[in-house]
């Protein structure tokens, strides 16, 4: 693992991820609420939600991240560079794309990577993240996605949507770490939703994590530290 686990530490690696499709304000307000009370790095919004998101957060120091052609990635690439643009227009300053799954199955590389490269460049510089979808995908195509997303120009290759069933696995963020140069970053997202299984991805290579649990992940952390032990992942699969 390349961070301590300190809990400034661990909030940093964190997507504090608000894209449940029946979320009213009430709920989007009290999720924003708790990603500011703890520090993550950033919110994953609901596209609809970005300039609402970044008002509320203003001060806070939480960065206002979404996603494009989520969650199934089968939009065109006109779509998702329009659909990114207008994201960037309302504030959003990271972006995780949804992979064209079908193209990668398929094994349409030539496809895949120019969905990928559209969107890279629409960002023009931004942190751009490429949803896998690996609970759809065999190790060969997993691996095979991390190469195409470095090929685009994508800042991280990332597991999951968290709306596919399944999620990240030690397994599968093992083998995108082993996949792409130290050049592209693994995001770990899915089913991340305690502590134990946020250093286990962490020690298997992600750099960043998608989830829904920062306040458990941390409290656990804080409870820990006041305990006078930081714990570990004794099973890495348990989450």
């Amino acid at each position: 693992m390349s961070i301590e686990l300190t809990e400034a530490a661990v909030a940093a690696t964190i997507d504090h991820a608000i894209l449940k499709p029946d979320f009213t304000r009430a709920d989007v307000d009290r999720e924003l609420d708790i990603a500011a009370e703890w520090g993550v790095f950033s919110v994953c919004v609901r596209p609809s939600d970005i300039a609402y998101a970044v008002r509320r957060l203003d001060g806070t120091g939480v960065a206002v991240g979404t996603v494009i052609g989520f969650p199934h990635g089968t939009t065109s690439t006109a779509a998702k560079v329009a659909e990114l643009r207008r994201a960037r227009e309302d504030g959003a300053t990271e972006f995780d794309m949804v992979v064209h799954i079908g193209g990668l199955r398929s094994g349409e590389d030539d496809l895949v990577t120019a969905d990928i490269t559209a969107v890279v460049a629409a960002a023009e510089g931004a942190v751009t993240k490429v949803i896998l979808e690996t609970s759809y995908l065999d190790l060969e195509q997993i691996a095979r996605g991390s190469r195409l997303t470095e090929a685009g120009g994508a800042t991280f290759v990332k597991t999951s949507t968290g709306f596919a069933g399944g999620g990240a696995t030690v397994e599968h963020v093992t083998l995108m770490r082993e996949s792409v140069s130290p050049a592209v970053q693994v995001k770990a997202s899915g089913g991340v939703r305690g502590l134990d299984a946020a250093i286990a991805m962490l020690d298997a290579g992600a750099t960043r994590l998608g989830t829904s649990a920062s306040a458990t992940i941390l409290g656990e952390l804080r409870a820990r530290a006041e305990g006078g032990t930081t714990g570990g992942a004794e099973d890495a699969s348990s989450y």
